[in-house]
């Protein structure tokens, strides 16, 4: 009976390890994607504010001349 409760401890101990290392790596793993959603945010809100590249126009290109 002692040996049964022993055995049962130590799996509780390792699961309550277990336990711990996967609530911090979640807290990182969340701490990253809020880092890198502000990252986008940032990215998207600069290329929304570029002005349009003067290479692209709005006016339809001619035919070429010999058309």
């Amino acid at each position: 009976m002692e040996e049964r409760i022993v055995e049962l401890e130590t799996r509780l101990a390792f699961q309550e390890d277990a336990i711990h290392t996967l609530n911090q790596t979640i807290a990182e793993q969340q701490s990253r994607i809020d880092r890198l959603t502000e990252s986008l945010e940032t990215l998207q809100q600069r290329m929304q504010s570029l002005s349009p590249s003067p290479l692209e126009s709005n006016d339809p290109e001619p035919p070429p001349p010999h058309y």
